[in-house]
């Protein structure tokens, strides 16, 4: 056996996919076997992978093993000359294991070779080539000296910047996303140190290579994709947690004790660093615009009331408002509408200022509401309220205003999110891809069909022509069909076209999936899939607890009515309490329900209400029905059928 290839898998089930089909094409006249570590994924994948690629030899962990355990246990069984580390998240050429296997054949002093990596975008990873990690080499990276002089030999150690990425290198450390190793040398330097849980393996398996006598080669003779990130946020604290402590063993594993305590220093800051910015970064993204809006309203309050007393006969004494009374009420109203927005996507991206506009009506609703219900002693004007309304509606829209000026992300106003999309691939697979399409939430505002050797009527052009097809045509994505396009060719185009601003995707045959990434920062933000409107949506989370709290307060203003309709009145009065605090929901699932659904709360009712049946896999198949179409009708729906019910 030439070549055993070994990738381990988590909840990437899309892009394994993509993967494999890539894999088994570059296999051919190859003699090989592939292995698939599946620790424990809720996604689909084993199922997947057993029905589209049953010659796959498939290990199924009941628990996520982490990186280094899952790859030794296919290493331990394979029998290849040379053993493959593969990424899921990857697509290689079809004359990668070729190149890479006669590279290795010819230079026998190669214990491990890794391969020019693109994003995907056609971007080059910097990770293709690195070297070891040392306390200077640390220090220069952390505090970014590496950043700002990429070619100088010293600083520029950490990815190896001042090396030509076109050009063969003896190199430190290979990238875990693609490790190509000669048996031989597993079995004498050892196989991956399982002490790391995921992080920093490579680095420690390619030094030991090094002490082993033999050398690591960086090939960019051959170029794969890899979708960095994609089973990992790397801006999240528990990336920065795992990622920092895995060189704290390579430094207690390898270096001196000196050296190794200023390393472990070295780390420890690091962490306290990039943990405590990564914090810091998340709480100003989430708190800002709401923080900012609140600023704004209670402000315009002020300027409001201040405005109003001047024209109007006050109460108090000396002729203007309580203060602590209106500096309270102010707060409290400023909160609501604050909330208000949120509740009602005014803070969703992109931003839509139909939905702001309705956060604050619906905030004055509220307000107006809770006034009417004070003692006189606490009302002071609801024309204070009435202009602070115009007064937050007029804030809110100038800030949205001042933003799409500025060209933030996200706060464009009217921009044609729709995308003008083109299709590369034959007349078949372009109808299967559009079909896709229409069925994911993206509504394209365009889509053309690029032949790659197919003369049509409706073709914009051949696959040579892709530069001047994105200009004449606006195209701002491809979508390649890989049934139809070699892996090597759509890199090359990625390639071609990487100073162009267009996004690139891939359509497996004979999938329901897209699969593209814009860059390393936005890995996974764009795979296309089905969509469903599922319940966990943020959007519908939303609805569903507007609709829970409005039904709520409709049955409490009908309590003398309704609790003699009650089969069991004590327990309709607490479930209308729970419901009112968010413990509870009035529709959801069956007690037993399938863990595997998105997660909702405990339910007074079920869709399955009215049904009998004790068939578990039916009643399933319903709670997956509600689960994947979310409506509130529905919702509405189940409770007026089972109005006696609600103190179940």
């Amino acid at each position: 056996m030439k070549l055993s290839i070994v990738i381990v898998n988590y909840n990437v089930k899309h892009f394994i996919e993509q993967c494999l089909h890539s894999v088994y094409s570059a296999l051919k006249g190859i003699e090989a076997e592939v292995f698939v570590v599946d620790n424990n994924s809720v996604d689909g994948s084993v199922a997947l992978i057993k029905e589209k690629f049953p010659q796959v030899i498939l290990i199924e962990n009941k628990v996520n093993t982490g990186f280094s355990k899952a790859n030794n246990q296919a290493i331990r069984v394979s029998i290849g000359q040379y053993v493959l580390l593969l990424n899921p998240d990857t697509v290689v050429q079809e004359d990668t294991f070729t190149k890479t296997l006669a590279f290795m054949d010819a230079h026998p002093d190669a214990g491990g070779l890794g391969v020019k990596m693109v994003d995907g975008k056609g971007n080059f990873l910097p990770e293709s080539k690195r070297g070891l990690p040392t306390p200077e080499v640390a220090f220069y990276k952390i505090f970014g000296l590496s950043k700002f002089f990429p070619k100088s030999k010293r600083f520029g150690r950490y990815h190896l910047t001042y090396l030509d990425k076109n050009k063969t290198h003896s190199i430190d450390v290979l990238s875990g996303a693609f490790m190509l190793l000669r048996a031989e040398t597993l079995a004498q330097c050892g196989l991956l140190d399982e002490e790391y849980f995921m992080y920093g393996e490579d680095i420690d398996l390619s030094y030991r290579i090094i002490l082993s006598g033999y050398k690591n080669y960086y090939f960019p003779d051959t170029c794969i994709i890899h979708y960095k990130g994609e089973s990992t946020k790397k801006s999240s604290v528990n990336y920065v947690l795992v990622f920092y402590r895995a060189m704290a063993i390579f430094a207690r594993k390898h270096f001196s004790q000196n050296r190794a305590k200023l390393f472990s220093i070295l780390i420890h800051f690091a962490i306290y660093l990039r943990a405590g910015a990564s914090i810091g970064w998340r709480m100003v993204k989430q708190i800002a615009l709401p923080a900012l809006d609140f600023a704004l309203i209670f402000g315009g309050l002020f300027a409001v009331k201040e405005f109003y007393e001047k024209n109007v006969k006050f109460i108090s004494g000396d002729g203007s408002y309580i203060e602590h009374l209106v500096k309270w009420a102010f707060l409290v109203y400023s909160a609501i509408w604050v909330l208000s927005v949120f509740l009602n996507g005014g803070y969703d991206k992109p931003v839509k200022l139909r939905k702001i506009m309705q956060g604050v009506v619906t905030g004055m609703a509220v307000i107006l509401i809770g006034y009417s219900l004070l003692p006189e002693a606490y009302r002071f004007s609801r024309a204070i309220i009435l202009l602070g309304s115009a007064s937050t509606l007029l804030s809110l829209l100038l800030v949205r205003l001042v933003f799409h000026a500025l060209k933030l992300k996200g706060f464009i106003l009217n921009e044609d999110l729709r995308k003008r999309i083109a299709i590369v691939g034959n007349v078949d697979e372009y109808e299967r891809v559009v079909s896709v399409l229409k069925e994911t939430s993206v509504k394209p505002a365009f889509i053309g069909f690029v032949s790659i050797n197919e003369q049509t009527d409706n073709q914009l052009g051949n696959i040579n022509q892709l530069n001047e097809i994105i200009e004449v045509h606006q195209i701002q994505e491809i979508i390649f069909c890989s049934k139809n396009i070699s892996s090597q060719q759509i890199i090359n185009y990625m390639l071609q076209l990487v100073s162009v601003e267009v996004d690139f995707k891939i359509a497996p045959p004979e999938s329901i999936s897209i699969i593209g990434s814009n860059s390393i920062d936005t890995a996974g933000d764009d795979l296309y899939v089905i969509d469903f409107n599922s319940v966990s949506k943020p959007y519908n989370k939303r609805k569903k607890r507007i609709f829970d709290m409005a039904m709520s307060l409709v049955l409490l203003a009908i309590l003398p009515i309704v609790i003699f309709a009650e089969k069991k009145p004590i327990h309709f009065l607490a479930n209308l309490l729970l419901v009112l605090v968010g413990a509870k929901t009035w529709v959801g699932y069956e007690a037993n329900a399938d863990p595997r659904l998105p997660s909702i709360k405990k339910s007074v009712l079920s869709p399955n209400q009215h049904i009998k049946s004790t068939d578990k896999e039916y009643l399933n198949k319903l709670n997956l029905a509600y689960a994947k179409d979310y409506k509130t009708e529905n919702d509405l729906k189940t409770i007026m059928k089972n109005f006696r019910a609600l103190g179940n």
